[in-house]
């Protein structure tokens, strides 16, 4: 392994925080979460995400990805080590009980 390769045992799911270490590097297209079911070649787990920047992507020459949290074709897709935000899942989760409280829970 070279200075600065990423493994999988560094990596988390994006929406839930699992570990990914028993997952093979790199990710294919159709991974996913086993912990949640969430697509993990995403946008909001590749480390070129920057929800500041110009398409969110810190990667000029990248297509542009308009829905993040869903499986997509990127090239230049590089699983992203702290991809998990447990602020923004706690805020999330909020939102979601407030909601349900309001207007009953989701029926999927």
């Amino acid at each position: 392994m070279t200075t600065g390769q990423i493994v999988a045992d560094d990596l988390q799911c994006w929406r839930c925080g699992a570990s990914l270490a028993s997952l093979r590097l790199p990710l294919g297209r159709t991974e996913e979460c086993a912990a949640c079911r969430s697509p993990l070649h995403v946008c909001r787990l590749c480390r070129s995400w920057d929800r500041a920047r110009p398409k969110q992507c810190r990667e000029d020459d990248a297509e542009e990805v308009r829905e993040k949290e869903r499986p997509n074709f990127c090239d230049w897709f590089k699983p992203r080590p702290g991809a998990f935000d447990a602020a923004g899942a706690a805020a999330e989760a909020a939102a979601r009980a407030a909601a349900d409280s309001l207007f009953g829970p989701k029926k999927g």
